[in-house]
């Protein structure tokens, strides 16, 4: 069973995308609020009676609530049948029916950074040596994640992922 702001979540996802295929152009920080806020509601889900992930999930649908405004603004302009429907979609989800189902996150990174740290992913060409990705994240004081031998994340501060990550850029050419 998914939660409420996931339901809600999806729902904003499938409005975004059907307005796509009609032709409306959506703002690039509508796809960037909508994948923040699946961020947030999986920081939430790792710990949910932690502090910072109750307010993770407030944040989370905050953004929902905003970008949901943004499109049915767009639903409205359509006409009044297609709004209904989206709008009876949301009424559903608020008392708590599952209209979508929740798709399983295949991804282990972004979506699990712990609270107060940033992360980067990279995906090589080919396959590195984990001992020298490892000498980089010591020294840039980064953990490190391997999700196979050419999928890496990193973990920490965000001047030490970003100076990480810049270290790692000349494998990326390989």
């Amino acid at each position: 069973m998914s939660l409420p702001s996931e339901q809600n979540w999806l729902v904003n996802v499938n409005l975004l995308t059907d307005l796509k295929k009609k032709g409306y152009e959506i703002p690039n920080y509508i796809n960037k609020d909508i994948a923040l806020a699946r961020s947030s509601i999986n920081f939430y889900k790792k710990d949910t009676s932690h502090p910072d992930m109750i307010n993770e999930l407030a944040r989370a649908d905050m953004a929902i609530r905003e970008t949901q405004d943004y499109l049915l603004d767009i639903a409205k302009d359509i006409s009044d049948d297609y709004l209904e429907e989206w709008m009876d979609k949301l009424k559903r989800v608020n008392l708590g029916e599952e209209i979508y189902e929740m798709p399983d996150s295949k991804s282990k990174f972004l979506i699990n950074t712990p609270p107060g740290m940033s992360s980067g992913r990279i995906n090589l060409n080919k396959p590195l040596a984990e001992e020298r990705v490892q000498e980089i994240a010591e020294y840039n004081g980064v953990i490190i994640e391997f999700d196979d031998d050419k999928t890496i994340a990193f973990y920490g501060d965000k001047a030490n992922v970003q100076s990480g990550l810049k270290e790692m850029a000349p494998f990326f050419k390989e």
